[in-house]
């Protein structure tokens, strides 16, 4: 198999980090292993292995003539058998299915918040859906939800996973050491970071040492605004510090002590599985695929969505008692280890695709 990963940007997001992941884990196991950008590059642009075949389209509108033919031709070039489109570079590998009807073509769907989809994206997604020979899901909820609402059959549920990053060291976070707690998540609505300042303005006054550190991509729009304007309101600018869209998230996560997710819906968000691996103690919402993974109280604490005071005492309860986190992170980094390992995922990714 000759596989290309396609995607939108390479910023450093859920679904980019993935597109990426595959990219160059696959690169050590197959024959050819490709990755495409389709309309920005960004922070992981250094992060894709030597083997990887790279390509970025520059891509300027949703119908781009111009683009579609350079894939096409790179396609052609590289004999590439399988197209794998991550999130919204479906449109355009449905587009390019068109004018190469052998090509295999899946879509890995990415976000958790299926039941918010507006009428008119829906309606896309069902009207293209015939031509992908199979969609790859992100949780068992939303495999459920393509099969019965889509109608698509060949539908695989494959978790994320995460594959060794260039070494880096570059940001050093504000604050204490061993009081600091760390959020991977881009700044947007679904990661609802608005509890996270709640629970931060209730640390403050208990636990005013410690300090929370948000990582993810800034898209300077009314939500973000929203946020800095309510770290203000909430004079909490000594205890809520951005960082922005980072690469070195291993030396960041070294520098932390606990780690974060305030989110209102999830697929398998990378965020977990890097807090895992480098053994951080966690608190998450109840959403997506997180209670698959997360045992309450065993390797990880699990809150409910939008409760601030739970997920305050849960914090508290954790800072308190480091032999406990200690306990509940070695958890979490077997659970890591065992179930969301790169080698895992990809035999079964490989017995899927010789299978479409």
């Amino acid at each position: 198999m000759r596989i290309l990963q396609l995607i939108d940007s390479l910023e450093a997001g859920g679904a980019e980090r993935m597109a990426l992941n595959y990219a160059n884990a696959l690169a050590d196991t197959i024959g050819f292993s490709a990755l495409v950008a389709t309309r920005k590059e960004g922070a992981l642009l250094g992060q894709i292995d030597a083997k990887v075949t790279y390509l970025f389209l520059n891509k300027k509108r949703k119908l781009d003539v111009g683009a579609l033919w350079r894939l096409r031709s790179f396609v052609l070039q590289y004999s590439i058998t399988h197209v794998h489109a991550h999130s919204s570079s479906f449109f355009i590998a449905f587009l390019l299915k068109l004018t190469l009807p052998s090509l295999k073509i899946i879509w890995h769907y990415h976000y958790g918040n299926y039941k918010g989809i507006a009428k008119k994206r829906f309606f896309t997604f069902k009207s293209i859906i015939p031509f992908f020979n199979g969609v790859i899901s992100v949780n068992l909820n939303l495999k459920r939800w393509i099969e019965t609402e889509l109608k698509s059959k060949n539908v695989i549920y494959l978790p994320n996973f995460i594959s060794p990053s260039k070494e880096e060291n570059i940001t050093n976070l504000l604050g204490y050491e061993g009081k600091r707690i760390v959020s991977l998540a881009n700044l947007r609505p679904d990661k609802n970071h608005f509890l996270l300042l709640q629970v931060a303005t209730m640390l403050k006054n208990s636990h005013p040492d410690w300090t929370f550190h948000l990582v993810g991509k800034d898209f300077e729009d009314d939500y973000s605004k929203e946020i800095k304007s309510k770290i203000k309101e909430l004079e909490v600018e000594n205890q809520v510090f951005l960082y922005g869209s980072r690469t070195d998230i291993p030396f960041i996560l070294s520098q932390s002590t606990l780690g974060i997710l305030t989110s209102v819906s999830e697929g398998l968000p990378v965020a977990l599985l890097e807090y895992g691996m480098h053994e951080l103690a966690v608190i998450v919402t109840e959403v997506g695929e997180l209670p698959n993974i997360i045992s309450n109280e065993v390797n990880g604490c699990l809150i409910k969505s939008n409760d601030p005071v739970s997920f305050y005492k849960a914090l508290v309860a954790l800072i308190s008692d480091s032999s406990r986190r200690k306990s509940m992170a070695r958890a979490l980094n077997q659970t890591i280890t065992e179930g969301y390992s790169s080698k895992n995922v990809l035999e079964k990714y490989r017995h899927w695709l010789e299978n479409l």
